[in-house]
């Protein structure tokens, strides 16, 4: 059940790393069936592959390249097609050739499908495109954040183990690639993938991370951007060590919500009878459970459907469900390597032993866990280049819609992106928690994605949707 989730960075300066020919990039050769990451219900089915080479070091265009895996599912409506719609799930390190397929499903009758051709793709690194390694342990691969920390001496013991995972990283036999895998480097291999596909330029959906990849591309290739939505938004700087705090702020803002409902249903799991005595009980479960119970919580915080689960486990109902074939070292290294990629991190375990007493204080449920050192301190190389900065240049077509108690990209950083983005953007809120609007619950959400992305309505102002 336990998801780790990772942001976004953004990077300026980008025009002095070349991105040449990439109108000349090859067509396509789309076949099917696609790659269905060995499950027995293929997620893909329904979709057409294609492959596509781009270069390792956009530096070095003519040197080594690597392979990109794409999906399309194609309009079935040509007259009525408006252009390609790119999508992406977040992580980073999460695959994204079955966004389509999921899409068709929850939102087929929508119109996207006559509208869009809808476009997926596993981002340079993760699954079918060229995978990394760090040859990481199970119990390795949760390293990005956490665990709980009770004091300086836990900080210094999660800080000999990030040590080890980094060195793996760097020894391991992808490691030449490591230096390479960035998000600026995934936005100019989408725009590999748009001249590929012929087309002047795209629109693109987004979530979690994938909302700072999306701003990132909007940054450096303005011109090529038409209908833009981010969805559940990182703050401007990305998954920097102040993004990664965020996550206790998400915890308490959405553990509300969770303790509402339980109480709604203390008839079943014996949680408490009012939203604060269930708290009270995570305060006392915690105290005994280990980290895991800390860290499982905020997991099912992403989505009321995992609600009834997370009550059961409290109540010692049921056991921790175990990763899935997604859930491997393939996911858990593209993650460290952008993330600890895209940023400078504080280097000195100091830092974090500081930044753990300080969250101790402001947010004592999570905060420990989310302050607490990690592998980027470590990393063994530096960034190629500087940030992106977002600013307000470039056309008006950017629309953030994000939940007001997100456990994984709190109200605080979304704001902040929108300030930033000035003019070219406007934001929806919406009062409900979890992580993601879009194909969710709430029909308002819903209806101002769907009149953006089909018919170009963007909101006059900023404006919020109920519960």
């Amino acid at each position: 059940m336990r998801k780790t989730l990772v942001l976004l960075a953004f990077l300026p300066l980008v025009a002095a790393v070349p991105v040449a020919n990439a109108e000349s990039a090859p067509s396509l050769k789309w076949t099917t069936p696609c790659p269905d990451y060995g499950l027995p219900q293929s997620p893909t089915a329904g979709l057409e592959c294609a492959k596509l080479r781009v270069p390792l070091d956009y530096a070095d265009p003519g040197g080594r390249t690597i392979e990109l895996t794409i999906s399309r599912h194609a309009s079935p409506d040509p007259a009525r097609r408006r252009g390609v719609l790119l999508m992406n799930p977040g992580g980073p390190g999460s695959p994204g050739l079955a966004m389509p397929a999921q899409l068709m499903e929850r939102m087929g009758s929508s119109g996207l499908p006559e509208a869009y051709d809808v476009i997926g793709f596993d981002p340079r690194g993760t699954g079918y495109s060229t995978p990394v390694t760090c040859d990481m342990t199970p119990e390795q691969r949760g390293s990005i954040i956490g665990p709980y920390a009770n004091g300086p001496r836990d900080v210094a013991e999660t800080a000999a183990k990030a040590r080890v995972v980094a060195r793996k990283c760097a020894s391991a036999p992808t490691a030449e690639l490591l230096p390479h895998m960035t998000t600026a480097n995934t936005a100019r291999d989408m725009d590999r993938i748009r001249a590929a596909l012929g087309e002047s330029t795209i629109s693109y959906y987004g979530t979690s991370y994938g909302t700072y990849l999306g701003a990132a591309y909007a940054t450096m290739f303005a011109a090529k951007t038409d209908r833009i939505v981010l969805d559940s938004v990182t703050g401007p700087q990305g998954v920097d060590v102040r993004q990664h705090r965020r996550f206790a702020e998400g915890f308490d803002d959405r553990l509300p919500d969770f303790a509402a409902w339980a109480s709604a249903r203390d008839d079943v799991y014996h949680l408490g009878r009012t939203p604060s005595a269930v708290i009270a009980k995570f305060d006392e479960l915690a105290t005994t459970r280990g980290p895991e119970f800390r860290a499982n919580t905020w997991s099912a915080f992403y989505d009321d459907a995992h609600f009834p689960t997370l009550a059961r486990e409290w109540a010692g109902q049921s056991a921790v469900s175990a990763g899935g074939p997604l859930d491997g070292d393939n996911h858990a290294a593209l993650q460290l390597q952008v993330v600890c990629n895209d940023t400078d991190w504080p280097e000195g375990v100091g830092y974090y032993q500081r930044a753990v007493e300080r969250e101790r204080v402001t947010h004592p449920r999570f905060g420990p866990t989310a302050a607490n050192v990690n592998p980027c301190a470590f990393w063994p190389v530096e960034r190629a280049e500087p940030p992106v900065r977002i600013g307000s240049g470039g056309p008006r077509n950017l629309l953030l819609v994000q939940n007001l108690r997100d456990p994984a990209t709190p109200l605080s950083g979304a704001r902040e992106t929108r300030a930033a983005l000035g003019g070219r953007a406007v934001m929806t809120t919406v009062d409900q928690g979890g992580h993601g609007v879009f194909t969710k619950g709430n029909a308002c959400g819903n209806d101002v994605v769907l009149r953006y992305l089909l018919h170009g309505v963007l909101p006059k102002h900023d404006g919020s949707c109920p519960a």
